[in-house]
């Protein structure tokens, strides 16, 4: 109980830090955490509306629905790098505990993505969302597993980079390729039917169309979420092994 106690203090000081540092010098401290994803929104819909002309309705909703929780993912599998590597003095204090660092830069995206809701709920009220009771179970559960896929990714490569320094530019790769493999600018109805098995294997699709529909239309696929939770405990199962594997070594690596 005490060592819990412990870890939670720790947990707020080092949060409470990071949030300080990251707005330290930005006046417009929340308008950043809410701006870049509404200015790519904004770009695709000029591209994809007004230039391609792609006919889904509510298109301005639809976007901001599926980056906002996008950019939340990408910006604690892309902090993975450096979230073990720029803390070397903290991690070669033999009695603190490692694997609170990527639970404090995975916890400060999430708090970033709940104080941007506000502004997906505006636009709902605009472009005819659908508020619901599945909202009461729903946006509990698909936030606790965003979550844990987001912190299992970022503790996997942010242990694999003490130790390969290239695993930042194939992340940067990756997830670009990732970004256009998952539904967030298109709906998966325009995926043909006979791969539309295949997003459940996805480890991140089915649960940015949960979160859209959620926004856009009041529920959720409960196949959708069976599969993200899936992809939550498999993950976190495997960042656990890969951290238990390799942070004996970091003091001596780092």
């Amino acid at each position: 109980m005490m060592r819990s106690s412990h870890y939670y203090d720790l947990t707020h000081e080092l949060l409470k830090k990071e949030l300080k540092v990251r707005y330290k010098r930005l006046t417009l401290g929340y308008f950043w955490s809410i701006g870049s994803p509404l200015m790519y929104a904004g770009l695709y819909w000029v591209v994809f509306v007004k230039i391609i002309k792609m006919k889904t309705e509510n298109y301005p909703l639809f976007l901001v629905a599926s980056l906002f929780p996008w950019q939340w993912m990408m910006n604690t599998i892309n902090a993975g790098p450096a979230t073990f590597v720029s803390n070397a003095s903290l991690i070669k204090k033999t009695l603190f505990p490692r694997f609170l660092i990527p639970v404090v830069v995975s916890l400060q995206d999430a708090i970033h993505y709940l104080i941007s809701v506000p502004v997906v709920l505006l636009l709902m009220f605009f472009f005819h969302g659908t508020f619901s009771w599945h909202w009461l179970y729903a946006f509990p559960f698909l936030f606790l597993i965003q979550f844990g896929i987001a912190l299992g990714l970022n503790m996997i490569f942010a242990t694999l980079s003490v130790f390969f320094g290239d695993i930042e530019r194939f992340l940067q790769i990756g997830t670009t390729f990732l970004f256009y493999l998952t539904p967030v600018l298109y709906s998966e109805t325009l995926i043909p039917e006979k791969y539309q098995w295949l997003i459940l294997y996805h480890p991140l699709a089915p649960l940015i169309i949960n979160w859209r529909n959620l926004f856009m239309q009041g529920t959720i696929r409960m196949d959708y979420l069976l599969a993200s939770f899936s992809w939550t405990v498999l993950i976190l199962l495997f960042a656990r092994w890969v951290y238990l594997k390799l942070s004996w070594r970091f003091a001596e690596v780092l």
